[in-house]
């Protein structure tokens, strides 16, 4: 059960994968993970590559069924909604952003931003006027009609950025942000990805292997023989 302050909370979640032989036994990924994340603030999962990472933000999203356990979001268990309650609790209080950005390439950097406010039911001109105030908030006012193949990787990750918080989501999910970056623009997304968190207090849940980035996190857990621990 949820405690007031949690948005998030998992409850011994396990997950395994079909061996990739047939016949093989079952890879176990996740093993009894315990895990919460409250308001407003931020945990970092970090852990070697294969180690599970990706797994457990997308099971804690919703994106991915654990094989058993509890997950639990704003106060409602993940496993018990439908399709369609998963879909528009994840339209409206949840942000994604990615290693790579995953704009749609035809899309200028407005339309990609507009999109997931007319997803959630905004007007076309209400969507319009959000993803131009996000834009204008992460720098990239005078970018708004360029596509995606025509900025940089650091300015695609800002309007990955835009886009994850542009519906004003409960909990931002990153994984690995700054992953694809040069050292200088991955300094620049994190501290812009820091400071809108902050300023929205929106919670975030980041996958990262960059120890100096985990460490700019409330908490950080480290994912070690399908278990986690704080890290100290």
């Amino acid at each position: 059960m949820m405690k007031s302050a949690e948005v998030l909370r998992l409850e011994q979640v396990f997950k395994s994968f079909r061996a990739t032989l047939r016949g093989g036994p079952p890879i176990q990924i996740l093993e009894g993970i315990d895990l919460s994340l409250e308001r407003s603030t931020s945990i970092a999962i970090t852990g070697n590559s294969g180690s599970g990472k990706s797994t457990l933000l997308q099971i804690s999203a919703g994106l991915m069924q654990c094989d058993s356990g509890r997950v639990w979001f704003e106060e409602q268990e993940i496993s018990a909604l439908g399709d369609d309650k998963l879909s528009q609790l994840r339209s409206h209080s949840m942000g994604f952003i990615f290693q790579n950005s995953l704009l749609l390439d035809d899309f200028t950097a407005l339309e990609n931003v507009q999109i997931p406010s007319m997803i959630a039911g905004k007007s076309e001109k209400q969507a319009k006027n959000l993803a131009m105030e996000m834009l204008t908030t992460v720098g990239m006012q005078d970018r708004l009609h360029h596509t995606s193949d025509q900025l940089s990787g650091g300015e695609r990750q800002r309007v990955a950025i835009a886009r994850a918080l542009v519906n004003n989501p409960s909990v931002i999910f990153a994984d690995e942000p700054t992953g694809s970056l040069d050292e200088q623009n991955a300094s620049l997304v994190e501290d812009l990805l820091f400071s809108l968190v902050q300023q929205q207090q929106v919670a975030l849940m980041l996958i990262t292997h960059n120890y100096s980035f985990a460490q700019r996190c409330d908490v950080v857990y480290h994912l070690h023989d399908r278990k986690v621990e704080v890290s100290s």
